[in-house]
């Protein structure tokens, strides 16, 4: 691929992507204002819903991933979210949140600027 080519991005991280944006504008809430945080959290639920078969939220440690999916408690939209709109991946903050930023919206280009 020339340098001049755009990238292609992977399905999983459209996927992720648009879902983000949805989600993000259905519940009234924001992105983080650093993008990196948005990209980073976003390529993560990608890589976990390729290996894993579900978003499970990239910002926590857990002892086997499987039986984290299998339960459903931190695939995303995880619980916290869903009921208190507690985003601990710092995804989707609501619009009182110190580090949320005034869009629900990321390009590709500005994925792919912090992740590759």
């Amino acid at each position: 691929m020339s340098l001049n080519q755009p990238k292609q991005i992977p399905d999983s991280l459209e996927a992720m992507r648009k879902f983000s944006e949805v989600y993000a504008e259905r519940t009234g809430t924001f992105f983080c204002i650093d993008s990196s945080v948005t990209a980073v959290v976003i390529e993560g639920l990608a890589k976990h819903k390729d290996l894993y078969g579900s978003p499970l939220c990239p910002c926590r440690h857990y002892e086997n991933k499987v039986i984290e999916v299998q339960s459903a408690y931190w695939n995303c939209p995880c619980v916290p979210m869903r009921e208190r709109k507690e985003c601990h991946c710092m995804l989707f903050l609501k619009p009182d949140n110190e580090f949320a930023g005034s869009t629900n919206n990321i390009d590709n280009s500005e994925i792919f600027s912090h992740i590759l």
